[in-house]
């Protein structure tokens, strides 16, 4: 992750006045740094990933920096299998960093899982200009653009897509 769109995220993080964030896909926790100095100090991180080395990784690098254990929830699993048990309506902000096959799968459980005025960040939407070239492209770059799509023309979401990095699309719950 670029310096930024780690920037990018701590700001809309700090714009929401972030209590409860989901994070899908902990990689190696940077953007759950970025993420985690945004909130509030009393905020908690749910950070997603199929990989427990990813997250004790990430769990080391939250503790590095200072962060409480505490701030931080760790729950191993596939994405589509783990937010279906999270709560309705109780996250301010959902970061979607997964399976960009899945992203379209992502957005429907954000809509579910943000309070209104939550925000839903999807990263690495340009693909490396993938998502722009008139050349056919493999499925992801396809998903990328129907996500792209259903973002744009939904009643129910205001969006906005930065250039910083590889591109993060935002949205606002209505």
């Amino acid at each position: 992750m670029s310096p930024g769109t780690g920037a990018a995220l701590r700001m809309l993080a700090a714009s929401v006045d972030a209590k409860a964030v989901a994070e899908i896909g902990t990689g190696c926790g940077v953007s759950g740094m970025y993420l985690l100095y945004g909130m509030r100090p009393d905020g908690v991180l749910t950070t997603v990933d199929p990989e427990p080395d990813h997250q004790q990784f990430a769990r080391q690098a939250f503790r590095a920096c200072g962060f409480a254990s505490n701030r931080a929830r760790f729950i191993p699993g596939r994405a589509l299998d783990v937010l279906p048990r999270l709560a309705d309506a109780g996250y301010d902000l959902v970061f979607c960093d997964g399976d960009r096959l899945e992203y379209s799968d992502y957005l429907a459980e954000s809509l579910r899982l943000l309070r209104p005025g939550g925000l839903v960040i999807f990263e690495g939407v340009f693909a490396n200009g993938r998502t722009v070239d008139s050349r056919p492209q493999p499925t992801e770059v396809l998903r990328l653009r129907e996500l792209l799509r259903t973002v744009r023309e939904s009643p129910e979401l205001v969006p906005s897509l930065l250039p910083v990095g590889d591109g993060l699309l935002c949205a606002v719950k209505r």
